[in-house]
């Protein structure tokens, strides 16, 4: 296979609708092992509106450039209630990648 699976995970801020449904925002990723780039992406956001923009978002960018760059997109970009949390479901994902991709 030449890509693998990776999830990060963040809280959610009280007042979400996701809130009723999950504790925890979790962001996941098929990112290409090669190059690290993402291929998909998805979250657990209420509205398939919501997931869809997340993808898009992120499909693309290269986890071997860090994960600044797709922070930022989504804290300029996404201005839900979510965006902190995304945010940090974005590190946590990062952090998962950095600690796998020697594996």
């Amino acid at each position: 296979m030449k890509t693998v699976f990776i999830a990060g995970h963040a809280r959610l801020p009280s007042g979400m609708a996701a809130k009723s449904i999950y504790e925890t925002l979790t962001i996941t990723a098929e990112i290409d092992k090669k190059y690290g780039v993402i291929v998909t992406a998805n979250c657990t956001l209420a509205t398939e509106h919501g997931r869809d923009y997340v993808h898009q978002l992120l499909r693309g960018h290269s986890l071997q450039d860090g994960i600044e760059q797709p922070v930022q997109e989504v804290k300029k970009h996404y201005l839900g209630k979510a965006g902190n949390a995304l945010a940090s479901a974005l590190k946590d994902l990062y952090k998962q990648y950095e600690t796998h991709k020697g594996e």
